[in-house]
């Protein structure tokens, strides 16, 4: 990559472009989300790996052809072992975890993600951590511990490492993501494209091993499949890469609290379950953690317009 190409990618955004980015990428957690809606109310039981192939594969195929660009030199394995972390490896560990867990152990285990991202980015891009956004990344868990956490808890060790391991290989995505860029001329759809390829491709042998073919699909199924393939991945993660590219890794790791509690609202609204004031105060605490990690107060100087050189101005 060019010294302009870095320079693009790394040289901050104003205030209002910031935000409108942060808006943006953070409706991708906010659709996925729906996945568990849709996997439990939609799609046959007992084929979860299966899912994550047809959710990855068809849409990654779909922006090669769009966009007619391969990964060729150096981004053929960077390509794979990136789509191995943000898409293989990821479904497969969230599949054992969600299986094993309860979802809301399974959904606190994933939250630590920004706190593994803060050290990640500390050692790969030179982000240095500070106290503000790892105060607020320990807000993030609790408040989302309070949103899903409920009932009698239920603890399986393999459930908790693949838990641990699937928030580790997503952070350790975005950072890579972010630290390697973008070859010159090629956009956020195609190394979309690119990843979703190679981790369906990942994970389609191991699909195929322990699970086999899906059964006879109905229109139900067909739709929930759709939903996850469309707009799960071939809609969501050229947004959400392109979100990478322009916000700190932190910064974006952050957004990833909204996708249980987006989950947790639908089952209120379409499944019948229950909310508590406990799960209220658990929204607004990662609400509140969210809004806080990307409003930083160099951030909220600039968004006020009261810059250090300014205050000499008029005198």
């Amino acid at each position: 990559m060019n010294t302009a190409s870095r320079t693009a990618l790394t040289t901050p955004a104003p205030a209002g472009g910031a935000l409108g980015v942060t808006a943006l990428t953070a409706a991708v957690p906010v659709c996925w989300g729906t996945t568990y809606l849709v996997t439990t109310e939609f799609l046959p039981p007992g084929h979860p790996l299966t899912s994550g192939v047809i959710r990855a594969l068809p849409a990654g195929l779909v922006l090669i052809a769009i966009t007619r660009k391969l990964p060729h030199g150096t981004w053929l394995w960077r390509s794979l072992l990136l789509g191995t972390l943000n898409i293989g490896a990821f479904f497969a560990l969230l599949f054992v975890a969600a299986y094993r867990l309860p979802g809301g152990i399974a959904a606190t285990l994933f939250a630590v993600q920004p706190l593994l991202v803060t050290g990640l980015a500390f050692l790969l891009l030179g982000e240095k951590p500070t106290r503000w956004r790892l105060g607020w990344g320990l807000a993030g868990v609790v408040g989302v511990g309070l949103i899903v956490l409920r009932g009698r808890l239920t603890f399986d060790l393999l459930g908790i490492a693949a838990g641990i391991a699937g928030a580790g290989v997503m952070a350790s995505g975005i950072v890579l993501t972010k630290r390697w860029g973008r070859p010159e001329g090629v956009g956020a759809t195609a190394i979309a494209g690119w990843q979703l390829t190679a981790g369906g491709l990942v994970l389609a042998p191991l699909a195929l091993a322990l699970e086999g073919l899906p059964p006879g699909l109905d229109l139900r199924a067909v739709g929930g499949y759709a939903w996850l393939s469309i707009v799960g991945a071939l809609l969501s993660y050229p947004i959400w890469f392109r979100g990478i590219g322009k916000m700190s890794a932190v910064a974006v790791s952050f957004l990833s609290l909204l996708s249980p509690s987006a989950a947790t609202i639908l089952g209120w609204l379409f499944l019948g379950e229950s909310l508590t004031p406990w799960q209220g105060a658990g929204f607004a605490l990662a609400l509140t953690a969210i809004a806080a990690a990307q409003l930083t107060p160099d951030v909220l100087r600039d968004l006020v317009r009261i810059p250090a050189t300014a205050k000499g101005e008029g005198t």
